[in-house]
């Protein structure tokens, strides 16, 4: 991942530029880290800075702290000034730094490496609609970001990329399988990044380094093509940020219908961005501290909810004791026939074009086992874990018909060290124990599709952060967001950075 000698010394001219005061005098050094990203493409139509320039400027902090944390999948930087070169649209992101993740989210030419060996030198030819909608805005797309094998897990680890730091303690995770993402914005890269959640990645990297990450609603976002649904319905795509008011702006710029959609979200009632603003009013508040499955949550996680839970009834809402009651082995089957079918239909896909056996040399240890397993699925071993899943969307819909918002951990402890969560585990049933009991609060939501949010609320007494989650009504990202511009008001989390220098 080596920068040609034209990049090199183009970021160093423009960075040079941009200590010097350059061509906008009034750019400060630390741009970056001052703004979340609706502040700072107001700065480029103030054209108080510009595009070039914070482009500039997260290329040489990348350089500056990817070496540490290892959040880079690849880099394009030539594309990206190419980009800015030829004139970007005014949208409400003009002229910010972006990142992708590098799973399923395509740009036509470029690799999309999924976090594997087998898609190494995989370059789809059709771009992703979200991918074009993020240019719309006038974001700044310079690289994608490092993801476990296929997103399987809750770290950012892989024999493909290597391990991905968090960037408060880099002994430690920064979450999966958005992790990478969440690195980069913890490393005041860039105050936005792109994330994908099918069991909770978007939330659980956003726990992990102290950012807001909100999975919307299944339909809400586009995710092709070359197919509009993954893993049954589970997975989404949004985004990990700084500021609440980001992810509302970024949702309205990326939700509706795709060319081919199976379904989509309910339409909103107004733009989110305005929702950030609005009081919520008194919410009933339902509060979950245990697991479904009887698994151990960790004390400082279990005192951060409750905390969360008292600033909400401080702020007026009413908060009670309350929780669905869902069939959780039919659920752990369920998912398991999902992801496992679908890991078998893509690494046969794969197997096909390549020539390549699928094998140990080619995919991790954990994704094998997933392979295995998934050979002995049938198709009614499919369509059972679909009913499935509807069966628990019901129940959550009757369940929060008496409240508006359901409150839980988002992870069961704080971010653990590396090498605990891996896909190449000596003990692979270890590790199927180790990542059910870390995550056993994010996937029900994607499983029924509903909208939820974790919130960086909380610090565990080592230094790393804690999230807690907020989950509504399928369809009802309005309420998450206005609760979470009220926290945010309440509790602001935005001066608090990881110690990178």
């Amino acid at each position: 991942m080596k920068m040609s000698r034209r990049e090199t010394m183009a970021g160093m001219a423009a960075t040079a530029a941009i200590a010097a005061g350059g061509a906008n005098a009034a750019a400060p050094k630390n741009v970056l880290q001052d703004h979340d990203a609706l502040g700072l493409a107001d700065l480029v139509r103030r054209k108080q800075v510009s595009a070039s320039e914070l482009l500039e400027a997260a290329i040489a902090r990348t350089e500056a702290t990817n070496p540490r944390y290892n959040y880079m999948a690849s880099k394009l930087y030539e594309r990206a000034r190419a980009t800015v070169a030829k004139g970007l649209p005014d949208g409400p992101f003009v002229g910010v730094p972006w990142l992708e993740k590098d799973l399923n989210t395509h740009i036509a030419g470029e690799i999309t490496g999924q976090g594997s060996r087998y898609y190494k030198d995989f370059r789809p030819t059709v771009t992703s609609e979200l991918v074009k909608r993020h240019e719309r805005a006038g974001l700044v797309i310079f690289g994608k970001t490092t993801t476990p094998e296929f997103g399987l897990t809750g770290t950012t680890e892989s024999k493909a990329t290597g391990l991905t730091r968090n960037p408060w303690n880099g002994e430690h995770i920064a979450g999966g399988s958005s992790g990478g993402a969440a690195a980069a914005v913890a490393a005041g890269v860039l105050p936005a990044a792109h994330a994908t959640d099918g069991g909770g990645s978007i939330r659980i990297p956003a726990s992990c380094c102290g950012l807001f990450g909100l999975k919307p609603s299944r339909g809400r976002v586009p995710m092709g093509p070359p197919r509009t649904e993954g893993w049954g319905g589970m997975s989404a795509h949004h985004a990990v940020t700084i500021s609440v008011r980001d992810s509302a702006a970024l949702l309205d710029a990326t939700h509706g219908l795709e060319p081919g959609s199976r379904y989509g979200a309910p339409t909103p009632e107004r733009p989110y961005l305005e929702e950030v603003k609005r009081n919520p009013g008194r919410l009933r508040i339902a509060l979950n501290v245990a697991t479904m499955g009887g698994t151990p949550v960790d004390p400082e996680v279990i005192a951060a909810t409750r905390a969360a839970a008292k600033l909400c009834e401080s702020l007026g809402h009413h908060v009670e004791e309350a929780t669905p009651k869902f069939d959780v082995a039919a659920l752990g089957q369920a998912s398991f026939a999902i992801i496992t079918s679908s890991i078998v239909a893509d690494l046969q896909a794969r197997e096909k074009v390549t020539g390549i056996p699928i094998g140990p040399d080619v995919i991790e240890v954990a994704t094998l086992a997933y392979y295995q397993m998934g050979l002995s699925m049938k198709g009614t071993d499919y369509a059972i874990a679909n009913n499935t899943f509807q069966t628990a969307a019901i129940t959550m819909a009757e369940f929060m018909a008496d409240y508006d918002v359901l409150l839980t951990p988002t992870t069961a402890a704080p971010p653990p060290k590396l090498g605990v969560l891996g896909l190449s585990p000596t003990d692979v049933q270890a590790y199927f124990k180790a990542v059910t009991e870390f995550i056993p609060f994010t996937g029900i939501h994607n499983q029924t599709g509903q909208p939820s949010m974790s919130v960086p609320l909380a610090m565990s007494k080592a230094g790393l952060p804690i999230g807690v989650l907020f989950s509504a009504r399928y369809g009802d990202e309005a309420t998450l967001f206005r609760l979470a511009g009220q926290l945010e008001q309440a509790a602001p989390w935005a001066g608090r950075r990881a110690p990178v220098a």
